[in-house]
């Protein structure tokens, strides 16, 4: 399968080391250290190297980790990618890259979800809203299947992204609030950019 990986460009950000099945790693930010910016996680702050960067991606504990963009661009607010391919045991973390934002699934158990669009054995997540730039939320991936996302702040104005976990299933058709790319499209081409579907 072919798959690109979009990093984060956040110098003061990095992934923390994740492990779990199914669960966030927390929804609270905090500040680092070195007060130059946030992260939200319980567990995870911000990882650097031996030579003092920040380290944008890692392997964590049985796959790789992907990154997703928040962004306010003027009138418009959008997740980038907007569709992205995972195999199980792949990590997400999400990134305030402009504006403030939430990472949260379509589950009614969650209180801003009026429908379910994840796999029902997936645990679903929220991060609740993250106001800083470089702040960062992660969810790891377990269940096969399709995940559609929305922002809280902004699922009115559109702000939602699919996720497609190893293989399409468990959702049919569009969110009730938007559009986002189709599964298949999604797994052959691992990851489509906002512009790509919005252009």
């Amino acid at each position: 399968m072919r798959r690109r990986t979009f990093l984060s460009a956040v110098s003061a950000v990095g992934v923390g080391g994740l492990a779990g099945c199914n669960a966030p790693t927390g929804g609270t930010e905090t500040e680092l250290a070195d007060g130059t910016g946030t992260t939200a996680g319980g567990g995870s702050e911000a990882e650097t190297t031996a030579g003092g960067e920040t380290a944008t991606e890692q392997e964590t504990q049985g796959g790789a980790t992907e990154t997703v963009q928040m962004v306010t661009e003027g009138s418009e607010y959008y997740f980038d990618p907007i569709g992205l391919f995972v195999e199980s045991g792949d990590t997400v973390e999400w990134v305030i890259e402009s504006g403030a934002h939430s990472s949260t699934a379509y589950a009614q158990s969650l209180d801003s979800a009026d429908v379910t669009r994840i796999p029902e054995q997936a645990e679903p997540w929220n991060s609740g809203i993250l106001t800083s730039a470089g702040a960062s939320f992660s969810y790891t991936f377990e269940v096969t299947g399709t995940y559609d996302y929305f922002c809280i702040p902004h699922k009115a104005l559109g702000m939602i992204a699919r996720i497609v976990c190893g293989e399409p299933g468990d959702v049919e058709g569009d969110p009730p609030d938007g559009d986002v790319p189709a599964e298949q499209a999604i797994v052959e081409q691992g990851a489509i950019s906002y512009s790509e579907f919005s252009g």
